[in-house]
């Protein structure tokens, strides 16, 4: 497929992924941080992928409110990220730029990668992280239709995992997770990694401990497009939810599971046609709003983005967006 077909934002997204190994285009670095204080050994046969949707949030979710203000300005969002492109292309360090002046002050990005930690090692399963050497998935190449980018980049992805002795992926974000387990063995001769989905190991684990929420809460379950349509992870959730004292599930009447509704995010859409995206995501904050929960739970850092501005955008301050992970994390007891 010819670049001048693709759409600016996603041209970005995957010029950020060849020249950084990551959506954002920062450095590795930074992306790894959330990790220091954790003692993760750097090698191990067995890893913990954190992917990009969690590392960057916060500047991922300052950086899409900033598109969607542009694109209901006069010049639209097109003519920015060309220019964002352009001087990437000079050298300029825009990503490093932006992350000064937009990043949070709190580590928000940080709180389900920490939280999977906590459940992960509570389980008793031994990893490692490789912080800065995590590759990118390259997702974004693959569903823009850049084929032969998807290709190259997931056999390089492939090599230096296996040159750092790596045998079994645990990953944590839904379209990182589908790419590996799905779509590397399609482009990558031999692939012989065990992917494993983090949700899949907590599920056939967590069921031995002693859960119990700090309070009382009504918790509703938001399905991701990919760990609902793409890896059949529907019940699983659930099923953790209901386990957890002090929790009660109330569903949507039909729109979960495989039917649930879009949130509007992922695959680089919310770049692409970012208003239409945020109606998607006030629809959906609603809609899930309307169950009567306190919190809306979700396994996905797209998600939890999307749901965030549409609760916001729906003035529904009183119900709070939060991972899985955190959930679970904060009804281990001992």
């Amino acid at each position: 497929m010819s670049n001048e077909l693709i759409p600016p934002g996603l041209t970005y997204l995957a010029g950020n992924i060849a020249s950084r190994q990551n959506i954002l285009g920062a450095s590795k670095g930074h992306s790894a941080r959330w990790a220091k204080s954790l003692d993760l050994p750097r090698r191990a046969e067995t890893i913990f992928f954190a992917g990009c949707g969690y590392q960057f949030s916060s500047q991922l979710e300052n950086l899409m409110s900033l598109i969607l203000q542009m694109d209901k300005s006069i010049i639209g969002t097109e003519m920015p990220i060309r220019f964002a492109i352009f001087q990437k292309k000079l050298g300029v360090d825009l990503p490093g730029v932006y992350s000064k002046i937009l990043a949070k002050d709190n580590d928000a990005e940080a709180q389900p990668l920490k939280a999977a930690v906590k459940i992960l090692r509570s389980c008793g399963v031994e990893f490692g992280y490789l912080a800065e050497d995590e590759p990118c998935c390259g997702a974004p190449l693959y569903h823009a239709g850049l084929h032969k980018d998807f290709s190259r980049n997931a056999r390089q992805a492939y090599d230096k995992l296996k040159s750092l002795g790596v045998k079994r992926v645990i990953s944590i974000v839904p379209a990182c997770t589908h790419t590996l387990l799905r779509l590397f063995p399609s482009y990558v001769n031999n692939f012989d990694l065990e992917i494993k989905p983090f949700l899949e190991i907590v599920s056939e684990n967590i069921s031995s401990r002693k859960l119990r929420f700090p309070g009382e809460a009504k918790v509703t379950y938001h399905d991701p497009c990919q760990l609902a349509r793409y890896l059949r992870l529907i019940d699983e959730p659930r099923q953790i939810l209901r386990l957890i004292k002090g929790l009660e599930l109330v569903e949507t009447e039909w729109t979960r599971g495989e039917l649930a509704t879009c949130c509007g995010g992922g695959g680089g859409f919310e770049a692409v046609f970012p208003e239409l995206s945020h109606i998607l995501a006030v629809n959906r904050a609603r809609e899930l709003a309307e169950t009567g929960a306190d919190i809306i739970v979700t396994h996905c850092p797209g998600c939890i983005m999307q749901l965030k501005q549409g609760l916001k955008a729906a003035k529904a301050s009183n119900i709070e967006v939060l991972d899985l992970t955190q959930i679970i994390a904060m009804s281990l007891e001992g």
